[in-house]
C-alpha cells in the first residue's frame, strides 16, 4: 500500500477524517516555509499538499496568487521544491505529501525526470490541475507507473457525464472542490457537500476530500462529518502573508494546523 493509501486506511479504523493542509514551497522564504512543512504533522496535518510555485496560478485565488509571487521572488524553483521534499523525509517517513500545482513547471523540468526525482525524494501524489484526462498519458500514466498517485479535481459542474472519464486512472484520493471559483472563495453550503459526497461515493470507492473555502475549526469539523479529508490551504497561507517575522509565520500557520486538527478529531465523536 502507498503512503495516502496506508493513511486513509488507518484514519478509516480510527473512525475520522485526515486533515490535509497546504503551503506553497518557498514561500516566504525557502528556510521559512521548510520549517513549516517540518512542523505540520506533529501540529496535525495528516496529508500534506506542497504548492510548486508557478508564475500564472489561474486555479487559485488571491492568497495563494500572492504566496506563489513571495516564493517566486524568494527564487524557490521545481528543482527546489523536490529537495524540500528530500530535507523533510529525513525526519519524516509516514505523512503522506502530494506535490500541487501547474504541468508547465513539470513539462519545462521534463517529465520522466520530473518522475524519477519525485520517486526518488518522496512524493507521494501529485495534483495537477490543468491536464484533463484526456491527456493522461503526459504525466498521470508514467506517474502512476512509477508508484506516485495521480489526484484529480472534481466540481460542482463536473456532471454524471463527466465524472467517470475525469475519474479514471485517479488514484490516492479525489479531491473536490466544493464551490466554482478560485482557492479561497466562500463556502459551499453542507446539504451541498453531503449531496456532493453521496454522488461521488456512487462513482468511486476512493477516499474523497473536500477544499476551498474551509478557514476555521468549526467549519473543518463540519466537513470533517461527511467527508474522509478537509483540505485548508489559504487560511493557512494568511498566516504566512500577515506575519512581520519568520518566526510569526512559522508560528501562526502550526497554531491554526493544531486547532483546526482539534477540531476534525472531535468531528465524529458522539
Amino acid at each position: 500500500m502507498s503512503r495516502l493509501q496506508t493513511r486513509f486506511a488507518e484514519l478509516k479504523e480510527q473512525n475520522r477524517a485526515a486533515l490535509v493542509t497546504f503551503v506553497t514551497a518557498g514561500d516566504p522564504s525557502y528556510e521559512t516555509s521548510l520549517a513549516i512543512l517540518k512542523g505540520l504533522p506533529a501540529a496535525g496535518a495528516d496529508v500534506i499538499e506542497l504548492g510548486m510555485p508557478f508564475t500564472d496560478p489561474m486555479a487559485d485565488g488571491p492568497a495563494i496568487q500572492l504566496a506563489n509571487i513571495r516564493a517566486l521572488a524568494a527564487k524557490q524553483n521545481l528543482a527546489k521544491t523536490l529537495e524540500m521534499v528530500r530535507e523533510f523525509r529525513k525526519d519524516n517517513k509516514e505523512t503522506p505529501l502530494v506535490l500541487m500545482g501547474y504541468f508547465n513547471p513539470i513539462h519545462k523540468y521534463g517529465v520522466p525526470r520530473f518522475i524519477a526525482e519525485a520517486k526518488e525524494a518522496g512524493v507521494d501524489g501529485l495534483i495537477v490541475v490543468d491536464i484533463p484526462p484526456e491527456h493522461n498519458e503526459e504525466l498521470c500514466d508514467p506517474a502512476q507507473a512509477a508508484g506516485i498517485d495521480f489526484i484529480r479535481l472534481t466540481t460542482p459542474t463536473t456532471d454524471d457525464v463527466r465524472l467517470p472519464k475525469v475519474l479514471n486512472g485517479s488514484s490516492g484520493f479525489v479531491y473536490y472542490v466544493s464551490v466554482a471559483g478560485v482557492t479561497g472563495a466562500g463556502a459551499a453550503t453542507l446539504e451541498h457537500v453531503e449531496e456532493a459526497v453521496a454522488r461521488l461515493r456512487r462513482h468511486t470507492d476512493l477516499p474523497i476530500s473536500i477544499g476551498f473555502g474551509i478557514r476555521t475549526p468549526e467549519q473543518a469539523a463540519n466537513i470533517a462529518r461527511l467527508a474522509d479529508g478537509v483540505v485548508v490551504g489559504s487560511a493557512l497561507i494568511d498566516h504566512i502573508a500577515n506575519a512581520t517575522t519568520p518566526e510569526q509565520a512559522v508560528d501562526g500557520v502550526l497554531s491554526l494546523c493544531s486547532a483546526l486538527a482539534e477540531g476534525v478529531r472531535k468531528a465524529r465523536v458522539s
